[in-house]
């Protein structure tokens, strides 16, 4: 037992012992493991931490790069942004307001309201670098170029001050705006933005209308100069309602007849024509509380369709729901203010503009806007070039004068109806202009085989010169056969016009008669070869012409009746013009007169042409006319902008082009100026005499006629009783031309020795042009107070010959009544006037008055007829009785180098005329 335990011990102790060797190796092999792990994780622990440190390396560095990326890339965006803003917002809309002043442009602009205050970049460390050109030039990340170092040195980063980026709205053919928030700031936001929409449009094209309830106007005080010229109309309290109403309709009439279905916006149809026919109206709402339900609606139409038609909203201290076209400002101190389309991006508001800005600003506009707008150029009216003259007159005369203000062409048709104008405008309107623009507009349409004008201007002025060859320009406009200038003294050329256009017209109805037609369009079908183009006279200033109670009036309208009424149906078409009430008031009492002038054309200001009640001229800016077609009822009216057709080198370029094209016939048109003097030597009549042996009536020229033709004043000195001349008065220089005129005549129609002349000069002041006279004349005599008598006792002989002399003996004697010799010349003198001419023998005397030439014949009770034809110059009618066949006496008043010329051999009544100059 003992030994088994023993034993039992002694094994234990062994195992004992084996285990212990055993963990002792296991220690041992456990402490090295232990010592190696150890090794193991130090290493790991080390790699680890070198990782750590590579990878926070690699992060700042990538770091670094990403903020450098997005400093770069958040100031090329706001450079981007600022340039952006510059393009949409030029001048006028985007300048700040030290530096402020209008610039209309020429399309739409976005228009400030402040500055978006954008994030700004960190200011960069000094250490912090970029690459100019680097890796992340476009956005981090990008793989880097094979080969290139990444400890590459880069350049430093300049610390630039961030762009400036306008906060921008769009007003003008965009939509609405509406501004909440401060009262006072918001002010200050309405104000800048109706500043700059006016700074940057024409004068006129932007209209304001102002709602102020809560101050009456003084909201929009400082726009007030903008008043006087229509550009801001005020509402009151009460008229919320009418004005939505007024301006529904305007968008109603804008869609209908503006834009009548062919464009979606005016914004549209000026892209497509260049033309903007209605301004832009701005109405400002500022306050007024709860709308009723009509209101309501209204304001609703208005904010979804008024953009489209011009008519835009700016709105304050009113309720306004979010909607399209519709921008929203809520106006706050500092960077607070917040515009709609910015979204979270805060805004800086600008100041409100200076007040002395703003008023200067408004002066300005008030004023342009009152001298009117900018006319546009006469070629607006015209065709193509090489497409003139391509429209046939046979049915009538029809071109544009202009557009409408709705932007459509307002063309006016002369024919049958209707077939005569009248046009009224005081001076200054632009009356010359106008018809300037109608003739350009006609002329380039129209041949002058279609188309032929006769213009008279009874006023002091050569408005209608340029149409005829001058001395600087020698072209013409070919349709212009007859130009009267300064004829405000000579009522007789627009009597003889008149005249001339009633012998047109009995042709024209005689033609019409025999081809059975009723008027010139059928006329020109059954006769297509004859010359019928359609006449316009053109009369300006025509009531001198009807001005007093004389046989002038009384036979002007005499026959601008008949051409009134008659002329219509065979293309006679008259056009009377008139800058004063006078002359419209010289027509009222001739209401048959009237009535034809159906077509009636007022200028701004223009009084009583339209009817009584159509006050349309009243308020219509410079180069604007009212057209109406219906004898001045105001349902007729068409408001024309006409443009301007006074510019003489744009005229002078029309004018040449078509007269390159003239035809061979007509020639140039027949110039007649009240302020010239005809010469002799360029009269058709002179020019055309040639030398005869023995002419059976020589004729003697006296002046020119004032007539439509060139025609000269004459006298046929036949063999036969009276045919003596007399030239009455005292201007020495006028009775000079008459007889030097007669006298050269007379020579030119006889070869040399073909007939006698004996020039008498007995006063003193004519000897230089009677010896002028003597000198152009071969082998005349010459005789003064010394011989004169020779010469009676001669002439005396030779008019009580049996026979008459073999040759024609012609005396002109200068102040006859100046004759020496006491009764027995006087006696000799009244033979020769009594009894020479029958033998050939002819006295050409100048009389200093008619009561002289009177005691020269007999005196008193003695028979005139002893001078058959007599030049009356500065004599009076009444003193001409005895001369004049008939009772009572003629009548007429001395004019500056006019005389009155009667013939009692050929002559019903007295004519007038111009005595030839004396060079």
């Amino acid at each position: 037992m003992a030994e088994s335990t023993k034993q039992r011990v002694m094994e234990i102790r062994a195992g004992l012992s084996h285990a212990l060797g055993a963990a002792q190796t296991a220690l041992q092999a456990a402490r090295r493991a232990e010592t190696s792990a150890v090794a193991r994780w130090e290493k790991i622990s080390a790699a680890a931490s070198a990782r750590r440190r590579k990878l926070a390396a690699a992060r700042d560095e990538r770091l670094r790069e990403i903020d450098t990326w997005h400093d770069t890339e958040l100031a090329a965006l706001a450079g981007a942004a600022a340039g952006a803003a510059d393009r949409a917002a030029p001048g006028a809309a985007g300048e700040l307001w030290h530096s402020w002043e209008p610039t209309p442009l020429a399309k739409v602009a976005e228009l400030r309201i402040g500055r978006l205050m954008l994030p700004e970049p960190p200011v960069p460390h000094p250490e912090r670098t970029r690459r100019p050109e680097g890796p992340w030039a476009s956005a981090p990340g990008t793989p880097r170029e094979d080969g290139e170092d990444e400890d590459e040195p880069v350049a430093p980063v300049e610390d630039e001050a961030p762009p400036e980026v306008p906060a921008l709205v769009r007003l003008l053919d965009h939509g609405h705006i509406v501004v909440e928030g401060d009262q006072r700031l918001g002010d200050n936001v309405v104000a800048g933005l109706l500043l700059r929409a006016l700074g940057t449009s024409a004068p006129g094209a932007v209209r304001l209308i102002g709602y102020d309830p809560e101050h009456l106007g003084g909201g929009l005080a400082g726009f007030a100069p903008l008043a006087s010229a229509g550009v801001l109309t005020f509402t009151g309290p009460q008229d919320l309602g009418p004005l939505l109403d007024e301006l529904v309709g305007h968008v109603r009439r804008i869609n209908e007849k503006v834009l009548a279905g062919e464009y979606t916006s005016l914004r549209e149809l000026h892209a497509a024509t260049r033309r903007r026919p209605e301004p832009w109206r701005v109405a400002v709402l500022l306050g007024g509380g709860e709308l009723s339900r009509h209101e309501r609606t209204q304001l609703d139409r208005l904010l979804r369709t008024g953009a489209a038609c011009g008519v835009h909203l700016v709105i304050r201290g009113l309720a306004v729901e979010p909607a399209p076209g519709v921008e929203f400002v809520t106006a706050a101190p500092g960077e607070q203010a917040r515009v709609k389309r910015a979204g979270a991006l805060p805004v800086r508001l600008d100041p409100g503009p200076p007040a002395a800005v703003l008023t200067a600003t408004c002066r300005q506009i008030a004023e342009a806007v009152a001298a009117g707008p900018a006319p546009v150029a006469l070629d607006s009216l015209l065709p193509e070039a090489g497409d003139e003259w391509r429209e046939s007159s046979a049915a009538g005369l029809t071109a544009p004068l202009g557009d409408s203000p709705q932007g459509a062409r307002v063309l006016v048709t002369l024919s049958d109806y209707p077939p005569h104008a009248l046009i009224a405008g005081p001076s200054g309107t632009g009356k010359t202009n106008f018809i300037y623009a109608w003739m350009g507009a006609l002329a380039s349409r129209y041949s002058p085989a279609e188309l032929a004008f006769y213009l008279l201007d009874f006023k002091e002025g050569v408005s209608f010169a340029r149409f005829a060859p001058g001395r600087r320009d020698p072209s013409w406009l070919p349709h212009v056969r007859l130009v009267g200038v300064n004829v405000n003294t000579d009522r007789e050329f627009g009597l003889a016009l008149l005249r001339f256009l009633s012998g047109e017209l009995r042709r024209r109805a005689d033609a019409a008669k025999q081809y059975e037609v009723t008027n010139l369009a059928e006329l020109r079908t059954e006769n297509p070869e004859g010359n019928w183009p359609r006449i316009v006279a053109v009369v300006d200033e025509f009531q001198v012409l009807l001005a007093g109670r004389d046989a002038v009036a009384a036979e002007a309208v005499d026959l601008l009746e008949d051409l009134a009424r008659r002329g219509r149906s065979q293309g006679i078409h008259l056009i009377l013009a008139s800058q004063d009430v006078s002359g419209i008031e010289a027509l009222w009492g001739r209401p048959a007169l009237v009535a034809q002038f159906s077509l009636r054309i007022a200028l701004p200001r223009a009084r009583r042409v339209l009817a009584e009640t159509n006050q349309a001229a009243e308020s219509l800016p410079r180069y604007h006319a009212v057209v109406n077609a219906d004898s001045g009822a105001a349902e007729a009216n068409q408001v024309v902008r006409v443009p301007a057709a006074g510019d003489r080198d744009q005229w002078s370029a029309l004018q040449h082009r078509l007269w390159r094209r003239r035809p061979a016939d007509p020639g140039p048109p027949r110039l007649f100026d009240g302020d010239v003097v005809p010469r002799l030597a360029e009269s058709p009549d002179f020019r055309a005499l040639v030398p005869s042996e023995s002419p059976a009536a020589p004729m003697a020229m006296l002046g020119e006629t004032i007539d439509v033709s060139s025609r000269s004043a004459r006298t046929l000195l036949r063999r036969a009783p009276g045919r003596n001349i007399a030239v009455l008065g005292t201007r020495v220089d006028e009775a000079c031309a008459v007889l030097a005129t007669a006298g050269r005549s007379l020579a030119a129609q006889f070869e040399p020795d073909g007939a006698r002349f004996s020039v008498v000069c007995l006063d003193q002041d004519a000897r230089a042009a009677a010896e002028a006279l003597h000198a152009r004349i071969p082998e005349c005599g010459w005789y003064d107070s010394e011989n004169v008598d020779w010469l009676l006792e001669d002439a005396a002989a030779e008019a009580t010959a049996a026979w008459p002399a073999d040759r024609p003996h012609f005396i002109l004697i200068y102040a006859a009544d100046a004759l020496p010799g006491g009764r027995a010349a006087a006696e000799q003198l009244r033979t020769v006037l009594r009894q020479g001419p029958e033998r050939r023998l002819h006295v050409l005397g100048w009389w200093r008055s008619a009561g002289l030439l009177r005691d020269s014949l007999g005196g008193h009770g003695v028979r005139t007829d002893a001078i058959g034809a007599w030049v009356a110059l500065d004599v009076h009618g009444s003193e001409l009785a005895p001369f004049y066949p008939g009772t009572g006496a003629p009548n007429w008043y001395p004019r500056p180098w006019r005389a009155l010329h009667f013939d009692r051999s050929v002559h019903r009544g007295t004519e007038v005329m111009i005595p030839y100059g004396t060079s």
